[in-house]
């Protein structure tokens, strides 16, 4: 017995992937007609060198909004030119965490307001979407229940 408990907790040990950072300089953003800067690029270009490239000139509260924006990217962006900032990946890239989740479903639909509740305590990039997942499918539990209820009781001739 003690020999199945001890496997278990090893076989259970969960391993975590980090997958690769995304780098600055790969992401194209479009700024004038058949014209493109790297996000890289952008984060460490002046305002004239920007007005040269696009062809138009800022006024003076989109210099500062453009200021503003630079010392975000900035910030976002650590020294090996990777985003390290979790805002500008979500805003740059489309992670696929905003989609079907099986889990948090399955957690809703199988296990009702206690798989709600496990969804709302488990603490990982995923939460946000694994809870609302776990409503939806503690929703369509609950609409396909009264159905089924509604059903047998037509099925009585009451």
């Amino acid at each position: 017995m003690a020999f199945i408990v001890l496997t278990g907790s090893y076989a259970s040990t969960p391993i975590k992937f980090k997958p690769p950072l995304p780098k600055a300089a790969e992401i194209m953003l479009p700024i004038a007609k058949g014209r493109s800067i790297s996000l890289l690029q952008l984060s460490s270009i002046s305002r004239a060198e920007l007005e040269l490239l696009t062809g138009k000139k800022m006024s003076f509260p989109q210099s500062l909004a453009f200021r503003g924006a630079q010392k975000k990217m900035k910030k976002g962006i650590n020294s090996a030119g990777e985003i390290s900032s979790k805002k500008m990946q979500k805003m740059f890239f489309a992670d696929g965490r905003s989609g079907f989740n099986p889990g948090g479903f399955a957690l809703g639909f199988f296990a009702g307001l206690i798989g709600v509740l496990i969804a709302y305590l488990i603490k990982d990039d995923h939460k946000k979407n694994r809870v609302k997942w776990a409503w939806l499918g503690l929703g369509i539990a609950v609409v396909l229940t009264a159905l089924a209820y509604a059903v047998v009781y037509a099925s009585l001739g009451r």
